[in-house]
């Protein structure tokens, strides 16, 4: 199996555009879950500040454990947070510490996360934020048979992640994520470029399940929205696609500093 690593394409402010019109058009919420079970604990950010990603860099030790010193874990099941938005971070941290988010490994998580401050949590996501975020390889193995049938596997999300599907409602993923994948700290859409593809592909599964006991549940409804109508072989598509994901300028900067005579 022959594998490649993919580069994001810049000159995509035209369908970009088009993506998010289709973003902000096509996607049908869906109805509640039911009650919504939470611990008694809250997350209040309303007073915190900016996070110190000094600060957070200490307070982030316990978080190398599974996330890597740097943020790129390497492994699998745990989710590179490398470059990730400082609101993102704290707001994951967040839900879990208030038994809101539940799934995978967040378990694990919980004694590392319940007793901090919100503005631990700002600190530590600032910290991640700094952090550079590094890319995998996609898969570039031929496809046999089905609907995609002579494609490689990696194109069959990259088709969806540029430009999406409007015969069957799914916009472009790069309409809230970017064109590399660096997401958007704004309205806290994460940063999903170099991802590990099982972990990409889990949470896929996840949203397309349709089920959340997050007591916000609008960014949840949208990705359960999109994921409801992929197959199983376009949600690990989309996985291999983002965990090649990467910005070109990444390449250029490796192979000068590659090239650069060592000091003496």
């Amino acid at each position: 199996m022959r594998h490649a690593r993919v580069l994001a394409v810049s000159a995509v402010a035209v369908s970009l555009l088009a993506a998010v019109a289709v973003a902000q058009t096509s996607i049908t919420p869906l109805p509640d879950t039911g009650p919504i079970k939470t611990a008694s604990l809250e997350v209040d950010f309303s007073k915190t500040t900016w996070g110190d990603a000094k600060a957070g860099q200490t307070k982030a030790a316990a978080c190398a454990a599974c996330h890597s010193a740097d943020g790129n874990a390497t492994v699998e099941m745990y989710p590179s947070i490398a470059g990730q938005s400082e609101r993102y971070v704290a707001q994951q941290m967040a839900l879990i510490a208030n038994g809101q988010r539940t799934s995978g490994a967040s378990a694990a998580m919980v004694p590392f996360v319940q007793d901090l401050t919100p503005q631990d949590m700002r600190d530590i996501g600032a910290y991640f934020a700094t952090q550079k975020a590094s890319a995998g390889l996609a898969d570039d193995s031929v496809v046999s048979d089905g609907p995609y049938k002579d494609k490689k596997f990696f194109e069959i999300g990259q088709q969806l992640y540029r430009g999406g599907d409007a015969q069957r409602g799914i916009p472009a993923c790069m309409a809230c994520h970017g064109p590399t994948g660096a997401g958007n700290p704004g309205p806290a859409y994460p940063h999903v470029g170099g991802q590990h593809a099982s972990y990409v592909s889990r949470r896929l599964q996840e949203y397309q399940a349709g089920v959340t006991q997050e007591t916000d549940k609008a960014h949840f409804q949208i990705m359960a929205s999109i994921a409801k109508s992929l197959t199983e072989q376009e949600i690990q598509a989309l996985g291999s696609y983002l965990q090649g994901l990467h910005n070109r300028a990444d390449d250029v900067a490796a192979a000068t500093s590659a090239a650069r005579p060592a000091a003496p």
